[in-house]
């Protein structure tokens, strides 16, 4: 049996492996919709809301300072697919690496395969979200509306 590819990718910064786990921990400048709970500390949970499409809840579950963070998604609720809660049991995965004088990071979300419903809108959402907004926000401390 085939193994099936989680949605990955991953930007290059200007900017210390220190501030970019400092820019993922502070989700509400980077991803957009309203985020409720704390975000920065192991076993702190948030949720996620773009109303009326998402609703997510997270844990971080891992937290390697300058290193890596994971989140859990431990509850979801997406309106525009026939099951709703295809991300609940998935995790969202941030590797910092540096390369060079510069910090590679990359993002991986395990479960957000091509044979679920919302790989196609996910998937691209992500790729905005990390490549255009988190990059953004590392880079200038300011993240950007993508939706």
């Amino acid at each position: 049996m085939k193994q099936e590819k989680d949605f990955t990718t991953s930007i290059i910064v200007d900017k210390s492996p220190s501030e970019v786990f400092e820019a993922i921990n502070n989700v509400r400048g980077w991803w957009q919709g309203e985020i409720t709970g704390d975000t920065t500390n192991l076993n702190d949970e948030f949720i996620y809301h773009m109303k009326p499409y998402h609703l997510s809840k997270q844990k971080i579950v891992q937290l390697i300072k300058d290193k890596k963070v994971v989140w859990l998604v431990t509850e979801s609720s997406l309106s525009f697919v026939e099951k709703k809660d295809e991300w609940t049991g998935t995790t969202i995965e941030f590797n910092i690496e540096p390369e060079g004088n510069k910090t590679k990071l990359s993002f991986i979300h395990h479960g957000l395969v091509p044979t679920i419903e919302c790989y196609g809108g996910c998937s691209s959402g992500w790729a905005k979200v990390v490549e255009k907004s988190l990059f953004n926000f590392i880079n200038t401390g300011k993240g950007v509306d993508v939706f």
